[in-house]
């Protein structure tokens, strides 16, 4: 029998990366008054700066280096269907998560590094 072609799923463009802080406060500081960036997001326990065409996140709680590593945040119209489309190509992700006002979706690469999907 033949095989089945994988599904098409539209690329994925990077959205953020996100660091954990436990100095959320400092961190800002370092990211917009000595590094110079926009500060574009402000939100309890979450700021963002702009870097480009991608945005570092900082996020309240243990910071990155006791984690395996940054969460890239990949960005998607439709969470729940992108997850959908990738994990049947293999991608392994949690269950999405809808809020307010966005949606998300948190996943592992093969090397357990933290993904995540979101239409932030």
């Amino acid at each position: 029998m033949p095989q089945k072609p994988a599904p098409k799923t539209p690329a994925l463009r990077m959205a953020r990366v996100i660091l954990f802080t436990a100095q959320i406060d400092e961190m800002s500081r370092f990211y917009g008054e000595v590094l110079g960036l926009k500060q574009v997001t402000s939100e309890k326990g979450w700021r963002e700066f702009a870097a480009g065409s991608v945005t570092i996140g900082l996020h309240s709680g243990p910071s990155s280096p006791g984690r395996k590593g940054p969460k890239i945040a990949f960005y998607a119209d439709d969470v729940a269907a992108m997850r959908e489309a990738l994990v049947a190509r293999g991608a392994k992700f949690g269950k999405v998560h809808e809020g307010e006002v966005f949606c998300l979706c948190d996943g592992k690469d093969p090397d357990g590094n933290p993904i995540q999907l979101s239409s932030r």
